[in-house]
This record gives C-alpha cells, sequence and structure tokens, in this order.
C-alpha cells in the first residue's frame, strides 16, 4: 500500500520560481465485506489537493474545490459525463471483486480492489508521465511501463493478464487515452486553481516528547506545497544518525504536515541546544530553523487545549479518512470498446 499512499501523496515540485511539476491522479477503490462502509470510492488529486470525487451515496461526479467549478467554462457537460463514468464503476466494481476472489482463490473475508491512473507535466519542459496501476489488499499485482508500452506483473496471478493485455495491441492506445485526457484536464485545473497551487505557507513548528527518556519529535503542520523537508542538525550540519523522519501526510484543510524524531538518549543535556530542527521547501534557498530549547518542548504531562499533542492525534484521525477515501480510491473500469469521453482511460482488467 506504501507505493498507492505515496502516488495519493505526491505534490508540487518547485524547480526554480517559473518552473513547476504538476501531478493528477484518479483513485477508485472497490470494498467486499465491509460493514457500513461505501463500496465504491473515487478521487480525482492535483498536487496533493483533492479536486473532484465519485459520491457513492448520490452516484454523482461533484467538485471538492471552489474554482474547479469553472471546468464547465471549457466542457459544459463535464459533471455530467464524468457522473456516468462514476456509475458505470460503481456497478462493475462488484463484479471485479468477485474476479478477484475467483483469480486469487480467496472467496471469504475482506478484499480491496483498486486503481491509479494519472499524469504528470513539467510546464517548463513541457515533459509528460503517465502512471496506471493496479492493486488488491494493499498489494500491487499490475502495473504499466509508459516507456516501453508492456505491463509488469508483480504478482504471479497477474501474468495471464500480462500477456493478454500485451498482445491485444491495445496498450499503447490506452496510454494514448489518459495521457491525453489527462493533460487536458490537469492543464486547466492548474490555470483555474494556479493561486492556490502556486501558493507557499510555512509551517507551525512543535517539540514533542512523550517522556524525559523518549527521543524528541519535532513536528511541523500547515504547511503547503508539501514538497519540503524537515530535518535536524548539530552545530549546522545535517544528522543522518538517530532520527526518525516520518511522512509528508495531508491535512484536512490543504496543507500538509510532517515529523522527524531525534534520540538524544546520549547527548548530555548541555550541548542540547546545539541542535536545531529545520524546515525547508523544495527548491527554496530559505530555511526555518528551530532552536532545541528544552523550555519549549511539550510533553504528555501538559495540560490545555493548545497542547499540539492533541493536535496531533486529532491531524492523525483526519489523515486515516483523507489516505481511506483516497485509497478507498485506486484502481479498476471495464474498458468499453467504443464508447467516449473517460471510458477512454478504461483499460480491461477482467480476471487479474
Amino acid at each position: 500500500m506504501k507505493t498507492f499512499v505515496a502516488l495519493i501523496l505526491l505534490g508540487i515540485l518547485i524547480k526554480d520560481s517559473t518552473s513547476m511539476l504538476y501531478t493528477l491522479r484518479y483513485f477508485e477503490t472497490y470494498l467486499s465485506e465491509v460493514p457500513n462502509f461505501p463500496k465504491f470510492a473515487g478521487v480525482g488529486v492535483l498536487n496533493g489537493l483533492e479536486i473532484g470525487r465519485c459520491n457513492p451515496e448520490t452516484g454523482k461526479s461533484e467538485p471538492t474545490q471552489k474554482w474547479m467549478n469553472r471546468v464547465t467554462e471549457d466542457d459544459p457537460k463535464f459533471w455530467e459525463w464524468t457522473t456516468k463514468f462514476c456509475i458505470l464503476n460503481m456497478k462493475a466494481g462488484k463484479n471485479e471483486i468477485e474476479d478477484m476472489k475467483r483469480r486469487f482463490n480467496q472467496t471469504e473475508g475482506v478484499h480491496i480492489w483498486q486503481r491509479m491512473f494519472g499524469c504528470d507535466w513539467d510546464d517548463d519542459t513541457d515533459d509528460i508521465n503517465v502512471y496506471i496501476q493496479y492493486a488488491r489488499n494493499g498489494q500491487d499485482v499490475i502495473s504499466l511501463d509508459p516507456i516501453t508500452d508492456t505491463w509488469v506483473a508483480a504478482k504471479s496471478e497477474a501474468f495471464i493478464t500480462k500477456l493478454r493485455w500485451e498482445t491485444d495491441g491495445e496498450t499503447p492506445r490506452h496510454k494514448h487515452n489518459v495521457q491525453n485526457h489527462c493533460m487536458e484536464l490537469l492543464k486547466n485545473a492548474v490555470s483555474y486553481g494556479e493561486k492556490t497551487l502556486k501558493r507557499t505557507e510555512l509551517p507551525l513548528v512543535s517539540l514533542l516528547q512523550k517522556s524525559s527518556s523518549s527521543p524528541v519529535t519535532c513536528h511541523a503542520t500547515g504547511f503547503y506545497p508539501d514538497r519540503a523537508r524537515l530535518f535536524w542538525t548539530k552545530d549546522g550540519d545535517e544528522l543522518l544518525e538517530d532520527v526518525g523522519p516520518g511522512e509528508i501526510l495531508p491535512n484536512g484543510d490543504g496543507t500538509f504536515q510532517t515529523s522527524v524524531s531525534l534520540d538524544l538518549s546520549s547527548v548530555p543535556l548541555k550541548n542540547w541546544d546545539r541542535h536545531h530542527c529545520v524546515f525547508q521547501v523544495s527548491g527554496d534557498k530559505y530555511k526555518y530553523v528551530t532552536r532545541l530549547d528544552r523550555s519549549k518542548i511539550r510533553t504528555n504531562g501538559e495540560r490545555g487545549p493548545k497542547n499540539p499533542l492533541t493536535s496531533i492525534i486529532a491531524a492523525v484521525v483526519v489523515v486515516g479518512v483523507v489516505i481511506v477515501a483516497a485509497a478507498v480510491a485506486l484502481f479498476v473500469i471495464r474498458r468499453k470498446r467504443g464508447q467516449t469521453g473517460l471510458c477512454n482511460l478504461c483499460h480491461k482488467y477482467d480476471h487479474i
């Protein structure tokens, strides 16, 4: 699942003041035997921001960013045909789950079938990359190598599918459709949300410690874009040992959070202030430094609503919901010959 989570969390890469890498990902997920949870969910994510979703309760495709309403300026029927696509996948999901169970000889229990596809665009070089991946129960199954137009089977059960897809001659056309449709929407969406996507927000940095013998955690939250680094230094040099970097995770407000811990068990107290926590946005020459001041460290023993530990717990809950909604969003669509619109992005994946 880490592969997809990493995919679900990709964002802006700033090369210089004028060059940016934009990423658009579609995530679809089908669930089986999970009580009180939608059987299907799908989201579109642009540079780490959810821009649209397939609402499993209404069966409609809807924007999740206000500026995405402008898509109808270029395509008045956009939400209408994406809703049809949404309904098609919701209906197809049950059959795909059953096919997966039979192929892997697992007819009981919880099963998750996922698909991710999307594209990257460098607005400076105009380079384009295409991604198509499938997974089941949190593990990679098969993915497209866009350079060779061949499929890479991560599971032996998917080898038959690899051969079928490569011999039917449809892979280049399928990749071409994904690339064209994805790029068209990506470039339009970038123009709608340029102000949001090109903004920079600096984080709130806190020093946290569970107990006096625990590592000290530097926690940064509320930053954007998500292409950033958080690291510890000693006397100005970056520390590579005794550190525990965390993942960059989304908050519920379109910003991100991350953390990095430092084990100080072998460091005399008098030397603690030689350490600093450094936050830096990729491509930005400026660094935002927080000195390791023992008086500024928050611990579990402190009370009050401003304790950052409470914020972290709440953020983790939000992150869990976001990841499930986006991981409840990965892979699979039955390709229909002759269909137009977004279904040109579909690929037959029966009996993987």
